[in-house]
């Protein structure tokens, strides 16, 4: 993550969510719109199909980085309805303009992957349309993925006589297994979402009629528990994929035994013993 300065307001304190989206061309948000806590986070270039160009990745960035200091308790991320595509992929203008030291430069980390990968807060990823190269890549740096039954997932940068720079040869073969991430990455094949759904790309595929309902039941159930203890276990799950058995688990105890020492551990507890609903602290 960068070190928030373009999210310091003008009395030094960290610029809200809302005044951040308000200077953006490219990126919506709603704050508590259906759900408290639930922050959604909608990429807008429709006529572009919500091409990830430098103004999208800079405008999401902060953002991110705006919700990352504030007191939201999920994101939902998601491209613009009237695009029809979650993310269509890069802007192809933009790749054909760079020389080998221009994509070197920007390659370097952290990039809009790594920000919704390293968010402490959930991230459920809303595909209602096509999630293509660097689409598909930003649904795989978020936790959990729910896709319109309409969407179109895939990697076709092969056909352009590149590959997936953006994480997609190593989300990809974590989520589906190194034979299906290298047929859709060498091929450059396109697969519906009950396709991605059967390989485990996505978690969920749903028709209009279930769709929305589905992501914001699952955003509630998320936004109503502990900050910390979602924020813990989000890093505890990641870790499973980047580190041995024995580190992961030590790593698990670890966050763990952290926990006891937040007041809402004990809040939990004890609002379990009183049968009633817990008020969880603010990060």
């Amino acid at each position: 993550m960068s070190d928030h300065d373009e999210s310091i307001g003008e009395d030094g304190e960290p610029a809200s969510v809302e005044s951040i989206a308000a200077e953006c061309e490219t990126v919506d948000v709603a704050v508590d719109d259906r759900i408290e806590g639930v922050v959604t986070v909608t990429m807008n270039r429709p006529d572009a199909r919500n091409a990830l160009n430098a103004t999208l990745r800079a405008e999401l960035k902060r953002v991110l980085d705006a919700i990352e200091e504030s007191s939201a308790r999920v994101v939902v991320l998601t491209g613009a309805d009237e695009a029809k595509a979650f993310v269509a992929g890069a802007d192809v203008t933009e790749l054909r303009e760079r020389d080998m030291l221009e994509q070197r430069e920007a390659s370097k980390r952290p990039r809009v992957y790594e920000y919704v990968d390293d968010l402490r807060q959930p991230v459920i990823a809303r595909i209602n349309g096509h999630a293509l190269g660097g689409g598909c890549e930003l649904i795989q740096a978020c936790d959990v993925r729910i896709a319109h039954e309409r969407a179109k997932i895939g990697q076709p940068e092969i056909n352009l006589g590149i590959m997936p720079g953006g994480g997609g040869t190593q989300r990809l073969a974590r989520l589906v297994g190194e034979g299906h991430a290298m047929r859709l990455i060498l091929t450059g094949e396109l697969i519906p979402a009950a396709e991605a759904a059967d390989i485990g790309l996505v978690e969920e595929v749903h028709d209009d009629e279930t769709f929305d309902d589905r992501v914001y039941e699952l955003a509630e159930m998320m936004a109503a528990k502990s900050p910390v203890a979602l924020e813990f276990a989000k890093k505890a799950v990641k870790a499973a994929s980047r580190m041995d058995l024995e580190q992961g688990i030590e790593y698990e105890a670890e966050l763990f035994a952290q926990l006891f020492g937040s007041p809402d551990k004990d809040e939990g507890i004890d609002a379990f013993f009183e049968d009633r609903e817990p008020e969880w602290h603010e990060r």
